[in-house]
């Protein structure tokens, strides 16, 4: 039996002894049409064809084409309902809709950003940093570091010195669950690490410890908590000294994706 007939079977199924309506009825009829003519494009014939890499290959074009989150979920119940009864019929040896997984509805989909588009990015950051700001220079060695590393922020703004080993150019991570890994980097945010940690760190804490030691009268109570010392052993700082906070570095991170066309961050990583 060719693939068209199995769908009109299926939508009698669902309409007759599932009792679906027929709202339902004609969205599974349309987007099992559109199914049946993409497995055809591929060559696809009869149900032998029908596995779980043409089912995903399927969702991928239409989230190319830029089919809203909630068509591709419902494509994914389409499809998963349709191989499912294909597979108690017997056309189906085994149900590869099991298996096939779409995007929450109401998650946003992550941007994907070029990696030219990322580099030149990086690039203009550096500029930035040429003039010696610290805080700049921080922040290329933070986007460097995510970038060769794929760590997570919250991941990045816990390092410790003491996780950094920078003759193997490793950090050591403490993930979730508590679970440490080590984590190779590569030679750009080596260098970019090397140059915030030697230079532009110390220049933090200076910067921070000078004001203190100018205070002329030490019998006044401090308006705010006093910043950090050098015995900090958090890897990257903010400005007043103490550890970088995962919502200020996801700002940084916003700022570096605000400078490419069309990427703009969608939430926090």
């Amino acid at each position: 039996m060719n693939l068209d007939h199995l769908v009109d079977d299926y939508l009698v199924h669902v309409r007759t002894e599932r009792g679906y309506s027929e709202h339902t009825v004609a969205a599974y009829r349309s987007d099992l049409i559109e199914l049946v003519a993409f497995s055809t494009r591929r060559g696809v014939e009869d149900t032998a064809g029908i596995d779980l890499a043409l089912l995903r290959d399927w969702l991928w074009t239409a989230t190319e084409r830029g089919l809203a989150r909630t068509s591709i979920a419902r494509r994914a119940a389409s499809a998963r309902g349709w191989t499912a009864w294909l597979h108690r019929r017997g056309f189906l040896a085994a149900d590869p809709g099991l298996r096939l997984k779409a995007p929450r509805a109401h998650r946003t989909l992550p941007r994907v950003v070029a990696e030219r588009a990322l580099a030149d990015a990086l690039a203009s950051l550096a500029d930035r940093a040429a003039s010696g700001d610290p805080v700049a220079v921080r922040d290329v060695a933070i986007a460097e570091l995510l970038y060769a590393s794929a760590l997570r922020v919250s991941e990045l703004v816990g390092l410790d010195l003491a996780d950094v080993d920078r003759r193997r150019r490793t950090v050591r991570v403490t993930g979730k669950g508590a679970k440490e890994r080590v984590v190779p980097y590569g030679a750009p945010a080596a260098r970019a690490l090397d140059r915030y940690l030697d230079i532009a760190r110390p220049a933090i804490l200076a910067a921070v410890a000078a004001p203190a030691a100018s205070t002329g009268d030490s019998t006044r109570a401090p308006a705010s908590p006093p910043p950090a010392t050098t015995a900090t052993p958090a890897v990257f700082l903010g400005v007043r000294g103490g550890r970088l906070g995962v919502r200020s570095a996801h700002r940084q991170i916003a700022a570096l994706l605000s400078s490419i066309p069309g990427a703009g961050p969608s939430g926090p990583p």
